[in-house]
């Protein structure tokens, strides 16, 4: 007889579905949730029709700004967003890193205008792995450093 363990549904809120394996513990630390009130369920490792696996998040009666998807994008790009509303999906969408980030992230150049100034500007140069360059200062910036840049 074949068992198999449930994650219960969510009433509202939202559903991050089709995160890289491995990345849903940056996703939590990114949007803050280790201290939400509310309910959060991580699935790391999950079994995909798409890829071999993936990680979901579910966060209970929080949707999330349009900053917050595109710092997901960042470091979770093929994700999909799933907006729940009374257990039914209402919006389903797949994130897409824009091709310009604003005020998300600071310049690593120490020297760059923007630091000064408080207003960041980044352009994707490559998608796959993330690649940006500073709009002021053109010093390019990869993933692992993307990573340190964001709040996790």
């Amino acid at each position: 007889m074949k068992k198999e363990l449930k994650v219960s549904a969510i009433k509202n809120g939202t559903v991050i579905d089709h995160i890289r394996p491995g990345k849903a513990l940056e996703v939590v630390r990114l949007l803050n949730l280790e201290n939400y009130e509310d309910s959060v369920t991580v699935a790391m490792s999950v079994r995909s029709s798409l890829h071999k696996t993936k990680d979901i998040v579910k966060i209970e009666n929080r949707e999330l700004s349009e900053d917050e998807v595109n710092e997901i994008a960042l470091i979770a790009p093929e994700s999909t967003i799933n907006i729940i509303k009374d257990y039914e999906v209402v919006e389903k969408r797949k994130i897409e890193l824009p091709d310009v980030i604003k005020g998300i992230l600071t310049c690593m150049n120490p020297n760059c205008i923007s630091r000064k100034e408080g207003s960041s500007k980044f352009i994707v140069e490559k998608r796959e792995p993330v690649v940006l360059r500073c709009y002021y200062c053109e010093r390019l910036m990869e993933e692992g450093e993307i990573l340190k840049r964001l709040r996790i």
